[in-house]
């Protein structure tokens, strides 16, 4: 089935549809399924846009979503998405386990895993930060300074449920990169396009490092992420556990954010089960995972380790049976349809009756309620309205969180991971670009021909394949970039990027006079990029 992957959406839901419904008119190719890596921006009203981490000139109209939620508008393929960094966080938080945020739009949560036509999809949302990693999902509602941003900051719980996953895994995707698959790719292209990427990469220090755990234990056909702005291919085939085992491969691919002349989309062609249903479906083996690690569920922000073969846990394998997955199968009936249980939870944007001083509040969604309710699972939003009720929530959490963080916002706690890095080290100049004032340019002018300022198409993106070390590691040979002839053949035939249907896609714009090769640059607040705990 064709499956066309988007890099960050940043609220251009309408731009996204229009460019597919362009590669229809002129190619006659309709993809089955749209993929989201993040920074979706699911904002309804003024309320959501008080909760996306974002300064305030960067949101003078509000994203698109508002019509498809409202119901005057339906989108015109089935989307999947993760979180980013850049989120209505109020509005994901009412979905961890994901659901629906319009009718033909659904959001993963904080972790999952679904199945559409027999293609099983997985993803994580956030982005990594180590002073919040060990921490449980605490935040709500109205947010401060310090929760506005670690709301979308991953979980070590949300890493762990996924590493209970023994079934393979098609497709995946993360808001940030996996820390090092940059040695897998052509990194010399990379840091021509990104050379301020150059300290991190070289000192691999660029991307998440759970991601990268997660990369190594789930080894999924393809990986996609977003975050950094700039598209980017890699190949890399995982170490074996026995000789007897075939070797994986991941066929990784980065896209750049939905704006002009931007590598923002790509179809893939995925093989999948020609007898299975159009419907999505839950996944039995992640709802089994969700079950058992449900006792695991955390609403404080203290610290704490997920249980290990340490010798301090008596437990530490939460991984789904045969007999627990059974137990599933048979609940649903064997049926493994998610419900279209689209509910409005939020009054929609009235731009005749604007309301900027709209607060936003903390909801129980009612798809969670019944996702709960239907597998025995904890909603989380009601576990934290019950420990504010009982004094031990958000006010006081927000004194403590006050006097834990120091002057740099780092918790002083240390993590298990002895860095703090979600991509960029100062700032990203990508981010001081005003090229999304061309929003509103004609997309009948969009060409879907690959440029020769860009990367090439992904099948002959990839640099030689490298066996994955099992601790991530990175050997000073890991710095060569050389490209195999041999190898870019293969991984052309495997991914099969060759036809012109099948290259990157990029909204082409410009002014009404015609000019549009000039970017408009401004200095954004400096502060913003002096704090260390800005997200980039």
């Amino acid at each position: 089935m064709k499956v066309a992957v988007a890099g960050c959406c940043h609220g251009a839901l309408d731009k996204m549809y229009e460019t597919l419904e362009l590669l229809q008119r002129r190619h006659n190719v309709r993809p089955d399924l749209l993929l989201c890596c993040g920074d979706f921006q699911a904002v309804r009203n003024e309320a959501d846009l008080r909760c996306m981490a974002v300064p305030a000139h960067r949101v003078q109209q509000l994203p698109c979503l508002r019509r498809y939620y409202s119901g005057e508008k339906k989108a015109p393929v089935l989307t999947v998405f993760i979180g980013g960094n850049h989120e209505a966080s109020n509005h994901l938080q009412e979905l961890p386990y994901g659901g629906w945020v319009a009718p033909n739009i659904y959001y993963l949560g904080y972790a999952g895993v679904v199945r559409f036509r027999g293609v099983r999809i997985g993803g994580i949302s956030g982005i990594f930060k180590s002073h919040d990693y060990r921490k449980g999902h605490f935040e709500c509602p109205p947010y401060n300074q310090q929760t506005i941003r670690s709301a979308y900051h991953v979980r070590n719980i949300e890493v762990f449920k996924l590493k209970q996953l023994k079934r393979p895994i098609d497709i995946f995707m993360s808001h940030d990169w996996p820390r090092s698959i940059y040695h897998y790719g052509n990194k010399k292209q990379l840091l021509k396009m990104k050379s301020f990427f150059r300290q991190e990469v070289e000192s691999n220090t660029l991307g998440s490092p759970a991601a990268s755990e997660l990369l190594q234990h789930l080894k999924p056909t393809y990986w996609f992420s977003a975050h950094l702005h700039v598209k980017f291919a890699a190949f890399m085939q995982h170490e074996t556990d026995s000789k007897e085992e075939l070797p994986k491969a991941t066929k990784f691919l980065a896209l750049d954010k939905c704006l002009p002349h931007r590598d923002f989309l790509q179809i893939i062609d995925v093989e999948h089960d020609p007898n299975a249903g159009d419907s999505l479906e839950y996944d039995a083996e992640w709802i089994a995972v969700l079950k058992a690690t449900n006792s695991l569920v955390n609403v404080t922000q203290s610290s704490w380790n997920m249980p290990e073969k340490n010798g301090l846990h008596a437990k530490w394998d939460y991984s789904a049976t045969e007999e627990a997955i059974k137990e599933v199968l048979e609940e649903l009936n064997h049926d493994l349809k998610i419900p279209c249980n689209f509910t409005l939870t939020a009054a929609c944007y009235d731009p005749s009756k604007p309301q900027k001083n709209m607060e936003p509040v903390h909801t129980i969604n009612p798809q969670t309620t019944e996702f709960c309710a239907q597998f025995g699972l904890t909603d989380i939003n009601d576990r934290i309205q019950q420990a504010k009720e009982e004094g031990s929530g958000r006010g006081e959490c927000e004194e403590e969180e006050e006097e834990e963080v120091d002057s740099t916002g780092s918790a002083e706690e240390p993590s298990e991971y002895n860095t703090d890095n979600s991509g960029l080290s100062s700032f990203n100049p990508d981010e001081i670009m005003l090229d999304e004032e061309g929003g509103d340019e004609d997309l009948s002018t969009c060409s879907v021909d690959p440029s020769p300022d860009h990367p090439p198409e992904f099948s002959t993106s990839f640099s030689d394949i490298r066996i994955m070390p099992d601790s991530m590691a990175v050997s000073s040979d890991d710095a060569m970039d050389s490209n195999n002839e041999e190898l870019e053949k293969s991984a052309g035939s495997k991914v099969e990027e060759k036809s012109s249907t099948e290259r990157p896609l990029k909204r082409i714009g410009g002014d009404e006079n015609g000019n549009s090769g000039v970017k408009k640059i401004k200095r954004r607040n400096q502060a913003i990029y002096a704090a260390e705990d800005e997200d980039k």
